[in-house]
């Protein structure tokens, strides 16, 4: 089994990476502020600074995975080596791309573990805040959810349902707000916004999802397969759509309880975020480095996984996941398990 390894953050403007031997080495107007060894990273995340064409090149070269962000958390670049993995899986992963019923069958899976999860979470919340909430209407979205997963194998088309999907997320959301049970008056949610997030809640949950996108997309290229071509989102010049695909079933179980905690214990507040002119709501300098180090301990908790009733770490589930897709489009499974948290 892989072993999950470090990530490292950069955003700050102004810091420059450089490789030194077997060295990353991070600096800042000349002054170097530290010095991470490459073997005990998988990946390198920036927002804000930039680093030398030959780190690039030898993280490329390691299997390192170097992704560059916008300040809102937005995906812009990865810098990408040779290709992993047997070019037999990958065509086969684009023959069954371009079948829409072969699509279908992953898709519709990828989908029942969001649907599940989304389903858990609010079971969840009942069980652990029923005399906080409004029980009776978390239990009708709930019965809903699960209505619509019994549907899932009556689904005929990708259209279909990208369109169950879609009516699963509105009754979802409709009740995000509740489950904010602290600091109130600063974080609450009227709906999702994203382009760009206009209020806290949204600022944070479009930087786990893109954080966790950037995760699928490593563990899809770890595993030989292309993070771009997907069965469920469409392809788009840029766009990681099979990353994506896979981002869906830790939507709710990872990416949005991890925000509502960070929230409810009050590990950030709304002194971590800034609005620009146009609306844009931002965290800060400060409110990242928050997030990022919560995030990292998050991935670091273990947890039994439905399939393969082993104990991993979180940050290792994508990973699982990518390697049981990858072992489907070879024929090794008869159907890809999707993750079902509960």
């Amino acid at each position: 089994m892989k072993k999950l390894l470090n990530t490292l953050y950069i955003f700050t403007p102004g810091k420059w990476l450089s490789l030194a031997g077997e060295t990353v080495v991070i600096k800042e107007g000349g002054t170097v502020l530290k010095s991470v060894p490459l073997h005990n990273l998988e990946s390198i995340l920036i927002c804000g600074g930039g680093a030398t064409p030959e780190l690039m090149g030898k993280c490329a070269s390691d299997g390192i995975a170097m992704t560059y962000l916008s300040r809102n958390g937005k995906f812009l670049a990865r810098v990408q080596g040779a290709v992993n993995g047997n070019v037999l899986l990958r065509r086969q992963q684009y023959r069954i791309a371009d079948d829409a019923q072969e699509s279908l069958k992953i898709a519709r899976n990828m989908i029942l573990g969001k649907l599940f999860n989304s389903r858990w979470t609010l079971e969840r919340t009942i069980r652990d805040h029923g005399l906080r909430i409004q029980t009776e209407r978390f239990r009708e979205k709930s019965d809903y959810l699960k209505n619509n997963i019994k549907k899932l194998s009556e689904i005929q088309s990708l259209d279909s349902l990208r369109g169950l999907e879609g009516e699963s997320a509105v009754s979802y959301f409709s009740v995000f707000d509740d489950m904010i049970l602290q600091q109130k008056e600063e974080f609450y949610f009227k709906n999702r916004n994203k382009r760009p997030p206009q209020d806290n809640v949204n600022a944070m949950l479009s930087f786990a999802y893109s954080l966790m996108t950037s995760m699928c997309s490593s563990a899809l290229e770890s595993v030989g397969l292309d993070p771009y071509v997907g069965f469920l989102h469409t392809d788009r010049p840029g766009r990681a759509s099979l990353a994506l695909d896979l981002v869906e079933e830790f939507r709710s179980s990872f990416c949005d309880r991890f925000v509502l905690s960070l929230i409810n214990k009050k590990v950030i507040g709304d002194s971590d975020f800034m609005q620009e002119e146009d609306g844009a709501v931002l965290l800060t300098d400060t409110g990242r480095m928050k997030f990022i180090q919560s995030w990292q301990n998050r991935k670091q908790d273990t947890l039994t996984h439905p399939f393969l009733e082993e104990k991993i770490q979180w940050g290792m589930v994508p990973y699982v996941q990518a390697l049981l897709l990858a072992r489907y489009i070879r024929g090794d499974l008869d159907e890809y398990p999707p993750f079902l948290w509960k």
